[in-house]
């Protein structure tokens, strides 16, 4: 059930081709950023704090994509975001480029990368492929995510500060509902296309 033996395609290798044109590769890295710099924008009303579905995408794209397009899919997202184009959440109002990255929550955006890749690794163990195994993937990507966002956000604003009330816990329950649906998605869409490796 979570094994990491056997090498298995990915959703996006089964879906474009495991041997796809570089130009498709190319169109996904692009398609994916662009996913990223739309769930960045969207905010649903959630309590206690509003959330967008940018973890979701995230760890989506890891999965989908393998850890090697994954992860080029984030560093173009945070290419972007460097250059000073308003990709992330909260851009540009609370400033661009990295002078914005290397606020309080640069940590969570070089958390995405190392969660993708992670993620895209595990798909590619075949962790993609069944609900409980999908689920620990997800758990392991927001751990990820969240080691880098706290770590990086205490040594800012010092360590004497609430820095999980702030960079934790209200975004628990949230992150709970996202990576639950996340974990369903996946083995489901596996199922309706027959199981195929």
């Amino acid at each position: 059930m979570l094994s990491v033996q056997n090498a298995h395609l990915t959703l996006g290798q089964h879906l474009v081709g495991s041997y796809s044109s570089l130009l498709t590769k190319v169109l996904m890295v692009l398609v994916g950023s662009l996913a990223l710099w739309a769930s960045a924008k969207i905010q649903i009303p959630f309590y206690p704090v509003p959330m967008t579905m940018q973890t979701t995408v995230v760890f989506m794209i890891g999965m989908a994509y393998g850890w090697r397009l994954g992860g080029l899919t984030i560093m173009l997202y945070l290419f972007e975001g460097a250059m000073g184009l308003p990709v992330f959440s909260g851009t540009p109002e609370k400033g661009l480029g990295l002078v914005y990255m290397m606020g309080t929550t640069g940590g969570y955006l070089l958390g995405f990368f190392f969660a993708a890749v992670l993620l895209g690794w595990l798909a590619e163990k075949g962790w993609d492929r069944n609900y409980i195994s999908t689920a620990v993937a997800m758990i392991l990507g927001n751990a990820v995510v969240y080691t880098f966002g706290i770590l990086w956000l205490g040594s800012i604003v010092g360590w004497d500060k609430p820095v999980l009330e702030w960079g934790m816990f209200p975004f628990l329950i949230g992150d709970a509902v996202k990576l639950a649906l996340a974990s369903l998605l996946l083995p489901t869409t596996w199922k309706l296309l027959g199981n195929r490796k």
